[in-house]
């Protein structure tokens, strides 16, 4: 009877015991979730070690990267997060000069001066003809602009 007594204490002890220890989540479990964080920074990659994310890359703002820090010591299993990672603005846009040669759009605009309704522009850098012609004008306008010889162009006219 006692044997029983204390086989059964010693097997109640057991599984309270089991109950009330943490699983230990994988790094592996852990890296996907990390992963999922920090997708909304391109820039930014984090890695998992040992329980530890460790953050890197770069993020465009200071409060981007403090989220993502929040974020992953949000994650339960993430013991510290090791901040690796750099803060650095986008660049600003270099405004750069017309990538159509002057004297080309010169050229085009002396080809299609019969049609006052022909717009020649050069439309995020690449020359555009724009407006509004019968197809015959459309048909001549190509070919005058094509025996240029002057390469790819938008031609963007409305035929009516």
């Amino acid at each position: 009877m006692k044997k029983t007594i204390a086989i059964s204490a010693l097997a109640l002890a057991v599984s309270f015991g089991s109950i009330s220890c943490k699983k230990k989540v994988s790094d592996a479990d852990l890296q996907t979730q990390a992963t999922t964080v920090v997708t909304a920074n391109p820039g930014a990659s984090v890695e998992i070690k040992d329980g530890v994310a460790h953050l890197s890359g770069t993020f465009a703002s200071q409060e981007e990267k403090d989220a993502a820090i929040k974020s992953l010591k949000e994650i339960k299993g993430v013991k510290d997060v090791h901040d690796m990672a750099k803060v650095e603005a986008a660049p600003m846009p270099i405004e750069t000069a017309s990538a159509v040669d002057p004297m080309i759009q010169q050229k085009v605009q002396d080809a299609v001066k019969d049609f006052p309704s022909v717009k020649v522009e050069v439309i995020n850098g690449e020359l555009t003809l724009t407006g509004n012609v019968s197809s015959a004008q459309a048909r001549k306008i190509k070919e005058s602009v094509d025996a240029l010889k002057i390469g790819k162009y938008n031609n963007n006219l409305v035929v009516k």
